[in-house]
C-alpha cells in the first residue's frame, strides 16, 4: 500500500495557498509550484452523461414519501455515516447506514439525506462529497482524493442516478446550525452532523424517527424480496463451495471455510452480511463463533452460519450443520433430525395472520418434547416450557426479521415486531437449535460437544410462506446425498 503522499488538503479553495500538510515521514518534502500547475491541467472530461436511475429509484421515492407523511412540518436528517479508522491511517471498508441506504439507494461515506418541510410535504436533498477538486490538488494530494481511492460521482451524476437533488455536503453543517423549526436526526452515524444540531433535537424525538424507519422495513416490497432471493441464491452457492473444499479445511482450519465462503460473497455481492460462523466440533455450541481458528476433523459436525450481502445491502442468513466426512453418526443424526422436526413445525406456523411468536413456540415445543423423551429434563412438557428449562440446550430465539440488516427492524416497537402479527412481504429466519456444551455434566458424555442449528429464510406470502433458501437440502439423508454429489 503506497504511502508516498497523503497530506490533508483544505476543503476551501481560498485556503489553497496554505502549506500542504505532509505525513510526518513522507518521502516528498512538498509540492513545487510547477508541479502543482502541471497537475491542474491536461485531464479529459470524464463526466458521465445519460445515466439511468438505479433500479430501486421509484421504491426509494415511495419510502421517502411515507417518511414525509409521518413527520409533516419537520426537518429530517438521515446520515450515511463516516469512514472508521481501523488502525493509524487505514480505514475499515465503508458500509452506509441502513436507514440512509434504504431511503436513497446511495452508499457513499459522509453523505446525508435531508428532508426540508414545505407547504405540501418535504423537499428532499442528498448532500454528497462532490468529485475531488483538481484546482487545489485534492484529487491527487488528499488521502481520499480520487487518484488514491477512486472516482466519486459528480453531483449531477448523482441526481440522475438517485432521482434526488444533490448538493455539497461540506456546506451542510453550517446550514443545519442556522436551521429553525423542529428537527429530527438519526443518531449514531455522523458526529459532526449531530453536533450541528445539538441544540435543536431531543433524544426522544430522534428515537421516534429511528423506530419509524425500522418499522417501515418490516414488510418488504418486490424489489427487496428480489434482492433477498439473490442474496440467498449466492449463499447457496457459497455453501456448495465449502462442501467441495472440506478436505482442505481438514488440512488447515475453520479459516479455510471462512475464506471460501467470503470469496463467493465478494465475487457475487458486496460482502458477507455478518461475520461467518464456521464452527466445527464443540465450537458449534458457541452461538456466534466467529474466531474460526479451530481444527476441522472427520467425524465432527460443521455448523456453518453465513450469508452473502448483495450490492444493494440485503443479506441472507442461512445455517446448515454438516457432517465433515459426509455421514452423520447415529447420535448426530438423532439430534439433527430433532432440530429438523422442530424447524418443520416452525416453518409451518409462518403464515399471514399468525402471531410472530407462533413459529418460535412451535419449534420450542418439539425440542422440549425430544429433551423430555431422551430423559435430559424431567417432564411434563408443559412444565418445562412454563419454566423455560429447555433453554439450557436451545438457548436462543427461533428467528428474527431479515433484510438490509441481518437482524432487521431491530428497534421496531415490541408490539409491532415480537408481539405483532405476520403479514405478506415479511421475511424472517426460522432457526431452532440444540447445543450440548462440552462441559455440561447434566447430559450423557456422548452428547457433549454436539451443536446443531438449521436456519432458513422464509417469506410470508398471501397463501402461507415460501422458503427462499429451499435450494439447500435440510433433511439429514438429503444433506448426505447432496454432499456426496458435490464431493464426487
Amino acid at each position: 500500500m503506497s504511502d508516498e503522499l497523503n497530506p490533508a488538503v483544505p476543503d476551501e479553495a481560498t485556503d489553497a495557498e496554505k502549506p500542504i500538510k505532509q505525513r510526518k515521514n513522507g518521502l516528498y518534502p512538498g509540492v513545487s509550484d510547477e508541479l502543482a500547475e502541471n497537475m491542474r491541467s491536461g485531464w479529459a472530461d470524464t463526466e458521465l452523461r445519460d445515466l439511468a436511475p438505479i433500479p430501486q429509484a421509484a421504491d426509494t421515492a415511495r419510502r421517502r414519501a411515507a417518511l414525509s407523511a409521518r413527520f409533516p412540518g419537520e426537518r429530517l436528517v438521515i446520515p450515511a455515516g463516516n469512514l472508521k479508522t481501523r488502525s493509524n491511517d487505514t480505514e475499515y471498508a465503508f458500509r452506509a447506514a441502513t436507514e440512509y441506504a434504504y431511503l436513497t439507494g446511495n452508499q457513499t461515506e459522509d453523505s446525508v439525506l435531508v428532508l426540508e418541510p414545505t407547504a405540501d410535504g418535504h423537499r428532499a436533498t442528498v448532500y454528497l462529497l462532490p468529485r475531488s477538486d483538481r484546482e487545489n490538488g485534492e484529487f491527487w494530494l488528499s488521502g481520499q482524493g480520487e487518484l488514491w481511492v477512486g472516482r466519486r460521482h459528480s453531483l449531477t451524476e448523482s441526481e440522475a442516478l438517485y432521482g434526488i437533488p444533490a448538493a455539497d455536503v461540506r456546506e451542510l453543517a453550517d446550514t443545519l446550525r442556522e436551521a429553525t423549526g423542529p428537527v429530527r436526526v438519526v443518531r449514531g452515524h455522523d458526529a459532526a452532523i449531530e453536533a450541528a444540531l445539538t441544540d435543536k433535537v431531543t433524544a426522544e424525538r430522534d428515537e421516534e424517527l429511528r423506530v419509524f424507519l425500522s418499522e417501515a422495513r418490516l414488510v418488504k416490497d418486490e424489489f427487496e424480496i428480489g434482492e433477498l432471493q439473490k442474496a440467498v441464491d449466492s449463499t447457496v452457492r457459497g455453501f456448495e463451495d465449502v462442501v467441495k473444499v472440506l478436505d482442505k479445511a481438514e488440512a488447515t482450519s475453520e479459516r479455510y471455510i471462512e475464506g471460501t465462503f467470503f470469496l463467493r460473497a465478494r465475487v457475487e455481492g458486496n460482502d458477507i452480511g455478518y461475520g461467518s460462523i464456521c464452527a466445527s466440533g464443540a465450537h458449534a455450541c458457541t452461538l456466534h463463533w466467529v474466531r474460526n481458528d479451530g481444527p476441522v476433523r472427520s467425524g465432527d459436525l460443521l455448523l456453518l452460519d453465513a450469508g452473502v450481502e448483495t450490492h444493494t445491502l440485503y443479506t441472507a442468513d442461512v445455517t446448515r450443520t454438516l457432517p465433515v466426512d459426509g455421514t452423520y453418526t447415529d447420535l448426530q443424526r438423532k439430534i439433527y433430525d430433532a432440530v429438523y422436526e422442530a424447524q418443520e413445525a416452525g416453518i409451518a406456523a409462518v403464515k399471514p395472520g399468525a402471531k410472530f411468536r407462533d413459529f418460535h413456540d412451535a419449534s420450542q415445543r418439539v425440542l422440549t418434547e425430544k429433551l423430555v423423551e431422551w430423559g435430559l429434563v424431567e417432564g411434563p412438557v408443559e412444565r418445562v416450557l412454563e419454566l423455560g428449562l429447555q433453554r439450557r440446550w436451545t438457548l436462543h430465539g427461533t428467528g428474527h426479521m431479515l433484510g438490509m440488516d441481518v437482524h432487521d427492524c431491530a428497534v421496531a416497537r415490541t408490539e409491532a415486531y415480537v408481539d405483532g402479527t405476520l403479514e405478506p412481504g415479511m421475511v424472517l429466519t426460522v432457526e431452532p437449535g440444540l447445543y450440548f456444551q462440552a462441559d455440561d455434566l447434566t447430559v450423557p458424555e456422548e452428547y457433549r460437544g454436539i451443536g446443531v442449528r438449521i436456519e432458513d429464510d422464509i417469506l410470508v406470502t398471501a397463501e402461507g410462506n415460501r422458503n427462499l433458501s429451499a435450494g439447500l437440502p435440510r433433511r439429514s439423508d438429503e444433506v448426505e446425498a447432496w454432499m456426496a454429489s458435490l464431493k464426487g
